[in-house]
């Protein structure tokens, strides 16, 4: 359940919308995400056009818009899975730009924010782990509400 601070935080921003629109969970099935998962939940309610503009101006996608509106994320998570090395489970919540992204775990529900080099290597070691535990943690992290 995505908590209070979350959905305020949209509703003050003009983010958040009460209709659910099938052409979005037509999307998110695409991608096999579970539709009652808090990630599923935000995106399904919460939009700002293609992105949503977080901590240290972090441009985090709207998914479900960039699934219908282009073939760029389908591409998006085939290039991680294959660069990444990364779980078929993780799927990106940004470009990845300045070598530095977030990426939603479909299984757990965890996000990990991960870089090249160190990073990397760390992961795949298994010695980094995802640093938030939901993904209403890390939008409240990410929008600066905690």
């Amino acid at each position: 359940m995505l908590s209070e601070k979350v959905v305020n935080h949209c509703k003050h921003q003009g983010w958040w919308f009460d209709d659910i629109t099938q052409e979005y969970m037509d999307a998110l099935q695409q991608i096999r995400m579970e539709l009652h998962s808090d990630c599923a939940l935000f995106y399904l309610h919460a939009e700002d056009g293609p992105a949503f503009s977080g901590r240290n101006h972090q441009q985090m996608y709207q998914i479900c818009w960039f699934v219908v509106n282009s073939d760029s994320y389908t591409m998006s998570i085939q290039g991680i899975h294959q660069t990444l090395k990364l779980p078929k489970e993780y799927i990106p919540l940004d470009s990845f730009e300045g070598e530095y992204g977030y990426f939603y775990n479909r299984s757990t529900g965890q996000v990990l924010g991960l870089g090249l080099e160190e990073d990397w290597y760390r992961f795949i070691e298994g010695t980094l782990q995802p640093q938030w535990p939901d993904f209403n943690a890390f939008l409240e992290w990410s929008f600066e509400l905690d």
